[in-house]
């Protein structure tokens, strides 16, 4: 990967929907080469795909908390269990596994309290392999969805 293909990662980035033409202009290069590279940053993988970013609070999703998962054993079937689970829950926005302790983040998104303690009782404290949540509600995104640095 070389400077081109980050400038061409960072505009896109930005904005995903530029037309080609528009992205060559942008990085100073005609448009069949662009077109080239675009096309070879998606099949090396570099390019995961093409989304639009909802605003949560648009489509009601107005209440944010941080669970911190802490599993009873971590062996592979306890992990792996845990993992397909937290996959099945959609307001399960994000899930990373970390190192340490807890040995979960889930970013949780719902309408209000109320929704995120149903969430809470009934899907996530039955979640397989659990020891221990312990949540946070998020007040405020100082950062958020931040394009990757060049």
């Amino acid at each position: 990967m070389d400077a081109l293909d980050r400038k061409i990662l960072a505009e896109l980035q930005v904005d995903g929907r530029l037309t080609v033409t528009e992205l060559a202009a942008r990085v100073k290069l005609s448009v069949s080469p662009c077109h080239r590279r675009v096309r070879d940053l998606e099949r090396a993988g570099a390019i995961r795909g093409y989304r639009a970013v909802v605003d949560p609070a648009a489509i009601g999703l107005n209440f944010e908390a941080l669970v911190f998962a802490t599993l009873r054993w971590e062996d592979r079937d306890t992990v792996t269990t845990f993992e397909q689970a937290v996959a099945a829950v959609p307001h399960v926005i994000q899930a990373q596994r970390l190192f340490g302790e807890p040995d979960y983040l889930l970013r949780v998104a719902t309408t209000d309290l109320a929704a995120f303690q149903r969430l809470y009782d009934q899907r996530l404290a039955v979640l397989p392999g659990v020891q221990r949540l312990t949540s946070t509600l998020v007040m405020k995104h100082v950062v958020d969805d931040r394009p990757l640095p060049e």
